[in-house]
């Protein structure tokens, strides 16, 4: 089995952030429970969402790895999925454009599936990730 050659992560200070927004969430929620029950609900879920975000952060905080033998991607909450070379059909970066924000999307296609990355995921810009598989795929 081959080692890692490359891995991309979350970056930490977005998991903490996270963490802390959740926890702040949960404070107001509190702190709003006798008062407004529609405040509370809405501050709750904030703090659900968020922290759900943050756990997947915590737990699989390497969203993509390449070497050798493929990619490993990040499925489900925690879950690793090998896609080995010869399955990868495409990679390429989607740029989006919505509501006067601009972000790319790093996508890696392969017959049954379409894996897509945020620059934040990855914890670098997504056209660089991009170049650096080109570079480590196998010809």
């Amino acid at each position: 089995m081959s080692g890692v050659r490359r891995q991309w992560k979350v970056r930490r200070e977005f998991t903490v952030a996270k963490w802390a927004a959740a926890v702040g969430f949960a404070v107001i929620a509190a702190v709003l429970l006798a008062v407004d029950r529609r405040g509370m609900l809405l501050c709750a879920g904030g703090a659900v969402l968020l922290g759900g975000f943050a756990v997947r952060d915590t737990l699989a905080p390497i969203r993509l790895a390449a070497d050798d033998l493929g990619l490993t991607v990040v499925t489900g909450m925690a879950g690793r999925h090998l896609v080995p070379w010869r399955d990868v059909t495409h990679i390429r970066v989607a740029r989006n454009a919505r509501y006067g924000l601009r972000w790319d999307m790093l996508e890696i296609e392969t017959a049954e599936n379409l894996h897509l990355f945020s620059a934040h995921e990855l914890g670098a810009p997504c056209v660089s990730v991009a170049e650096e598989l080109f570079r480590l795929r196998p010809l």
